[in-house]
């Protein structure tokens, strides 16, 4: 883009405000003055607006401004002199500065330590042509992170992103930028405090993370927005924590997750779009295969050849069926049903010229417009095999007729029997910023006047929130007391109000993908992205051999990617990874030399010789179920991520800020039980493992430690780096937290009381046991009481009654006192009563009760686990 950049400066008050937490100035040395605000609007919560007549603010910003709520906070302010203001809002100090430019730093009131953010000096807030840049000071020692989803590592700190979406195929997990998300939010970490920077626009864009250096500026972050003027909002926090869940109070906390959702979901586009035999065969065949292998499955993800004309031009009509390939499909679904399996179906927001309604899509003004021929903007698009296209048109959400008609079709689909939505091909890659919107919907447009219908204002992004709500809502409508379940591909600040579910894209097959998949999951869940996860064992592969650079604790190696498919140990270890994030899938397009209309698929019975291995592992998946469940809930009650960076609570721990955990991509919390690493080199059985140490303020005054969830199983020291045995046909790297509490089902696919939907009906196995996987020390506990409290409930109602259970246990020598709580007061009674206390390996101390409830003695389970079992009275 060409750098137009023009500095105002003469600013001047425009009101009186000395006695507001408000300041607005105004600019006088350019044509069109500038005006710029910043206001309080809630404790640790502050918006900033820079804009013009010719750059206005966004016409349709991904949050709507919240009403300025300090009623209960402690406010004062001070004009300092005729140019600067403080504002103080309870324990956060903001200084706005205006002799130059605009400027504004924040700190701790109190504090005598460097602020915690502030503009560059001279240089703040800059009109570049039809956009705008904004410069802060970089703090080149900081940490960090957000962004939605950007290459790995983690740590985003000295390098630089696009802020847009494209469907980037086959990509390098540690180079390519841009990827599948469009999140202008930025944090900035450091044991003092956290900071972050949130543009409401979904106008393309960048972050410098302190990647430009010039002698004249110093080290300085620059956001440069293509379009329109500045809308953003600072919040401020101690720790990652606070700042998540503040934003999530701006943005809107993540979806409730559909219990089934956190199964297996299985998947591949070659099950849809074969011929002979039709699809709906080889699905059913991939089905009683599951039985064969005796491998769990909650869902399928119904690739986009379902909806590929049956006859010339065989391309994909969205919201149709190939008739050839499914007959019958209300038949086959319930044959889905039936099975206990639910359908997730593949929708893409574009048609080609084929399609059944383009020309009423064109006559209703459903498409985007191109001005410079007053028609329709056509595009290449994908719209049949591996990487075939044809010309067509992305669909215009902002069009109410387009905005309905998609709706429509969503209810169409599950009127028949499709239980979810799979947004797909949402990243809206249109090729001219000038094309032009509709903006016809009350939504979107609310009786106001627009100055510009240009997509480059209104921004791409806006299709792709406004996709997954029509979705949602559709959905929503017909089943008003369930969860809706919309999985999408691209993302926005706000799609995730609408979307449960999201996964990094196409990824590539090989130990380097792998690895950096972990720092994209840790970005997405600090940017409220945090029911995700990724295809296990790489969506796509590569034919030729390629050289990948894997980061070691002493050299940097070369690794030879084999090929398309992985191989049994690549597989086998991402399998071992994969079942502690959120979301696990198997999903795949592996391009084939001979058939590049359909490719391959990742099977997980696919090598014999690890089969029992991979089933044990996935039905590890099911037996934590209740933990990773109660996860979700909590993501949705405090957004706090279900996978966590390691230094995430542990921000007093010096070694979580070293450069090498900053990277996210070798290890991470799983909840506040289980720490996990991966092993990310073929033939490696010894991984490298940080055990990050706790503050002085928890677990009663002292650390106590972890302890190795696999043989030998021993009990480690906090505060140290460690060497564990990580041989792949047992497992990778498991850790828990002492007087962590892990509660655990059936390691099969089980129906909830209250779950009364088809696909739930035909579950045999009803969630009718539970039990507790417990760690206390190896001797006493010191008068020490751990206390971990799960959530459960029917895993389906959008107004659940969610029931929690607390368990509470200390040790001794030889005896370990434990007490446990029911909270079903809001109406929510599972199927299990007694509950099962599974003590660690090796462990054989008596389980006494702390208020004579009875506890008997259960024996050996068959990993050799000392339980006893709490009697429900």
């Amino acid at each position: 883009m060409p750098q137009k950049e023009t500095c105002p400066r003469g600013y001047q008050p425009v009101d009186d405000l000395s006695n507001s937490p408000q300041v607005h100035l105004r600019s006088s040395t350019t044509k069109q003055p500038f005006d710029f605000t910043f206001e309080a609007i809630r404790p640790r919560l502050f918006r900033v607006t820079f804009s013009s007549p010719n750059h206005p603010l966004p016409p349709y910003p991904s949050v709507r401004q919240p009403q300025t709520d300090l009623q209960d906070a402690s406010v004062a302010t001070k004009n300092d002199t005729p140019s600067q203001k403080t504002i103080c809002v309870d324990d956060v100090t903001a200084v706005v500065e205006w002799k130059q430019t605009p400027v504004v730093s924040l700190s701790w009131t109190g504090e005598e330590t460097a602020p915690l953010h502030k503009d560059l000096p001279l240089r703040s807030y800059v009109a570049d042509g039809e956009g705008i840049a904004y410069y802060s000071v970089h703090d080149r020692k900081a940490l960090h992170v957000g962004l939605g989803e950007k290459r790995a590592p983690m740590d985003l700190t000295g390098r630089h992103f696009q802020l847009s979406a494209t469907d980037s195929f086959g990509y390098d997990v540690y180079k390519t930028d841009p990827l599948y998300k469009h999140v202008p939010l930025l944090i900035k970490a450091t044991p003092a405090g956290c900071v972050a920077i949130f543009s409401t626009t979904h106008a393309r864009g960048s972050w410098a993370v302190g990647s430009e250096i010039d002698g004249l500026w110093g080290h300085f972050k620059a956001y440069r927005q293509d379009h329109g003027g500045l809308e953003q909002y600072l919040i401020v926090g101690r720790t990652l924590r606070e700042v998540v869940r503040s934003y999530a109070e701006l943005m809107g906390f993540p979806l409730l997750v559909p219990r089934w959702a956190y199964g297996y979901i299985s998947g591949g586009y070659k099950y849809t779009v074969t011929d002979d035999p039709p699809a709906h065969q080889g699905m059913m065949d991939f089905a009683d295969k599951l039985v064969e292998h005796d491998i769990p499955c909650s869902a399928h993800q119904m690739s986009s050849g379902y909806s590929i004309a049956a006859t010339e031009p065989k391309v994909r009509n969205v919201f149709t069926w190939n008739r050839h390939r499914f007959p019958d499909p209300e038949a086959f679904i319930a044959k889905y049903h039936a099975r206990g399996i639910r359908l997730i179906t593949n929708i893409k927001p574009f048609v080609l010229a084929s399609h059944p309604d383009y020309q009423k899509l064109v006559d209703a003004g459903g498409l985007f417009t191109n001005p410079e021929t007053g028609k329709e903007g056509t595009m290449r698009l994908w719209s049949a095999g591996g990487g075939e296209g044809g010309d067509g048109c992305h669909l215009d959400f902002t069009s109410s007729f387009t905005f309905k008609w998609w709706y429509a079709g969503v209810q169409q689909l599950k009127r028949e029997g499709i239980d979810g939505m799979w947004n797909d091909n949402n990243e809206y890659t249109l090729p001219n910023d000038e094309w032009e919107i509709r903006a016809d919907d009350e939504m979107v447009a609310p009786k106001t006047q627009i100055s510009s219908k240009a997509v480059g204002l209104w921004g791409r992004a806006v299709h792709t929130e406004l996709m997954c709500k029509s979705s949602h809502d559709a959905l929503l409508a017909m089943e008003p007391t369930e969860r809706p379940f919309v999985l999408t591909r691209s993302a926005t600040a706000g799609t995730m109000r609408y979307s449960a579910s999201t996964w990094s894209g196409d990824n590539m097959t090989s130990w380097e993908s792998m690895r950096g998949s972990n720092a994209l999951s840790l970005n997405s869940g600090l940017s409220l992205i945090q029911c995700t996860g990724h295809d296990i064992g790489g969506f796509e592969g590569t034919s030729i051999s390629v050289e990948t650079k894997v980061w070691s604790a002493t050299v940097a190696n070369l690794l030879i990617q084999p090929g398309p498919q992985p191989s049994p140990e690549l597989l086998l270890r991402w399998v071992q990874l994969g079942i502690y994030s959120p979301r696990f899938a198997i999903n795949c397009f592996k391009t084939s030399p001979t058939n590049n209309a359909v490719g391959e698929v990742i099977e997980p019975w696919m090598y014999p010789e690890i089969t029992p291995l991979v089933r044990a592992t996935i039905k590890r998946r099911y037996e934590i179920l209740p933990y990773i469940y109660s996860l979700g809930l909590e993501s949705h009650l405090s957004a706090s991520p279900p996978q966590r960076w390691v230094g995430w609570n542990h921000e007093s721990d010096p070694e979580v800020w070293s450069p090498r955990l900053k990277q996210g991509d070798e290890q991470y919390w799983f909840g506040d039980a289980m720490l996990v690493a991966g092993v990310y080199q073929p033939g490696q059985t010894v991984a490298e493992v940080y055990l990050p140490r706790s503050s002085s303020s928890s677990s009663g005054g002292f650390d106590y430690g972890f302890v190795n969830m696999n043989a030998p199983y021993e009990y480690l020291a906090s505060g140290q780096w460690v060497q564990i045995t990580s041989n792949w046909k047992e497992s990778i790297p498991l850790l828990a937290k002492i007087g962590a509490a892990i509660p655990v089902g059936k390691p099969v696919h089980t129906r909830v009381p209250g779950d009364e939907t088809r696909a739930s009906k035909a579950v045999t196995e009803e969630d009718d046991y539970r039990g507790v996987e417990i760690f206390p020390p190896r001797g006493t506990s010191h008068g020490t009481v751990f206390k971990s409290t799960w959530m459960e409930d029917d895993g389906i109602s959008l107004q659940p009654k969610i029931a929690r259970y607390t368990l509470s246990y200390s040790s001794t020598e030889d005896r370990i006192v434990v007490g446990f709580e029911r909270d079903e007061s809001a109406g929510f009674v599972p199927a299990w009563k007694d509950l099962d206390i599974i003590l660690h390996h090796g462990d054989e101390r008596r389980v006494v009760s702390d208020r004579d409830a009875e506890i008997v003695y259960k024996g050996e389970d068959d990993r050799g686990r000392v339980v006893y079992t709490v009697k429900h009275s």
